[in-house]
Formats: C-alpha cells, structure tokens, sequence
C-alpha cells in the first residue's frame, strides 16, 4: 500500500480541487506543482479522460529536514496528492503516504519527519470530510 484515499461527492471537479488545496494549506502545505493529466492527454496523444490533477504538495519545514538528512531524498518529493474524477460528480482524492519515503531510504534520521508529514496530511483528507475508501 502507497497511499491513502477519500472519497468527495456533491462538488463540481473545480471545487474538490480548491477544497483539497485548502485543507492542504491548512496543515502547512504549499502547492509546487499542478499537473493537469486529462488536459496533457489530450494535447500529447489526443485521447479523452475523466478530470485527473496531481498537486505536488511542500511543507517547507519538513522537506527541508528531509533534504538536510538525507540530501538525495528530493527524488521522493513533493508529496503528490491526486484529484480524479471517478464519476460524474464523484471525486477521488489521493495522498501518498510517506512512509513509503522511509522504507524506500531506509534512513532513521527521516523518521520523524515522515511521522509529521504523514500525521498533517491525514489530517488534511479527514478535513475533507469525505468518505475513506481502502488504502491503495
């Protein structure tokens, strides 16, 4: 399992966007990156998808810790966290997990930092107030 996942519905796409992006500021996270996957699809191959985004989420203090620890670390971030449109009116939003960053370095010295950023950004998707659905 990589990840964990929630479940938005009775928004437009937009919306459970701006509400994801929120309650990530909420817990110390910027924005790096947005990558809009349905509209890279369409010009790079000219295929139709549902609405997929991927925000590269920062927590300055924390990535900095990481980077100070353990400098190669930086292939692992930014945190990404997905919101997909499963159905019409139905969202799925999606966070890394990242433990998957310790048990990938295997580096002590970026345990707590991961403990952090795994507590704010499970609190970020349970501000979300949506359904959880099974880790991924």
């Amino acid at each position: 399992m990589y990840g964990f996942t929630t479940r938005l519905t009775g928004l437009s796409f937009d919306e459970a966007v701006q509400k994801t992006t929120a309650a990530l500021k909420a817990e110390g996270f910027g924005i790096l990156s947005d990558i809009d996957v349905q509209q890279a699809m369409k010009e790079k191959l000219g295929k139709d998808m549902p609405p997929y985004r991927i925000l590269g989420a920062c927590n300055p203090p924390l990535a900095y810790q990481a980077v100070m620890a353990v400098p190669d670390i930086g292939l692992l971030l930014p945190c990404n966290v997905f919101v997909r449109e499963e159905a019409p009116g139905r969202f799925v939003v999606g966070f890394l997990d990242p433990q998957i960053m310790v048990n990938l370095v295997g580096m002590p010295e970026v345990k707590a930092v991961e403990d952090a950023a795994e507590q704010r950004l499970r609190r970020a998707a349970d501000s979300l107030g949506g359904s959880a659905i099974q880790a991924t």
